[in-house]
């Protein structure tokens, strides 16, 4: 991976994203890269509702990624996403549920406002007829209501 980030433009990332064929690869593009684009909310949104797998997934990694690079992102940024979140929490694909997972705890480990919110989201998913959100949220519960985090 090898690009100028004043050079990517929509458009190459919509190229891009289309190839991946690998959850490290998408990961380490996203992480890397394309959250530190001035689309990457935009695109967040518009990726996790596609049908291919690691294009679905890099639409939740990057919620993930944001959550923990865009430090200067207001709460709003993120608020907007728990309703995907929940939206797509039953999708069994392994590599698109590991990715909701972390999103909803990357953005609830922001900061208290956040952590409750996505919390509450996490029980609703709980609540869905769902193994996968059952597991989400689970797995979500664990981690926002450790020690470590709470504020």
């Amino acid at each position: 991976m090898i690009a100028e980030l004043q050079l990517v433009s929509a458009e190459l990332m919509e190229e891009w994203v289309n190839d991946f064929d690998a959850w490290d690869v998408c990961d380490q593009v996203c992480g890397n890269l394309f959250d530190k684009t001035p689309y990457a909310c935009q695109k967040a949104t518009e990726r996790c509702q596609q049908e291919k797998e690691f294009v679905s997934r890099a639409g939740f990694v990057m919620m993930a990624e944001l959550a923990v690079h865009d430090k200067q992102a207001q709460d709003g940024a993120f608020v907007q996403f728990f309703p995907l979140i929940k939206r797509y929490a039953d999708d069994e694909r392994k590599f698109v549920k590991k990715a909701v997972n972390w999103a909803l705890r990357q953005i609830g480990k922001r900061n208290g406002h956040l952590r409750a919110l996505a919390l509450e989201c996490a029980y609703e998913i709980h609540d869905m007829d769902s193994k996968t959100a059952r597991w989400i949220a689970r797995d979500a519960f664990k981690e926002l209501q450790s020690k470590e985090i709470k504020n």
